[in-house]
């Protein structure tokens, strides 16, 4: 399990890429929920739902993080703010987007993993 919060989300950016949840398991909460725009999902089987189902829609998928700014710390918790973009494959047309995020991870005997993910579009 990845010792820092900041080792975490590093592990995440890489690993979401590979389109295996069970590669994202060791970094997410059972509990966790996440807020996507197609819904709310809680614990590790809804999540994995969303994202495989995300996987099948958008071929060949890239996912990344910028601008990580961690915006509350503690022994226990922390919390981060940043930009997503992604570029797939839908129906044979490239397709590209963006957003915001807020990702919150907690510590437990288990090591820092994620509790909460929530993404969306950017105002406009």
């Amino acid at each position: 399990m990845a010792a820092t919060p900041e080792a975490v989300m590093a592990a995440y950016a890489d690993l979401i890429n590979r389109h295996d949840f069970a590669l994202l398991i060791p970094l997410i909460d059972p509990k966790a929920s996440f807020w996507f725009s197609s819904g709310t999902y809680q614990g590790h089987e809804a999540v994995r739902e969303a994202f495989e189902r995300t996987w099948r829609r958008l071929a060949n998928e890239t996912y990344w993080l910028e601008d990580l700014v961690w915006i509350a710390r503690s022994a226990e918790a922390a919390s981060c703010t940043y930009r997503f973009h992604w570029h797939a494959t839908i129906d044979g047309q490239r397709a590209e987007g963006k957003g915001r995020g807020t990702t919150v991870l907690a510590k437990s005997e288990n090591g820092w993993r994620i509790v909460h993910e929530h993404l969306s579009a950017f105002p406009k």
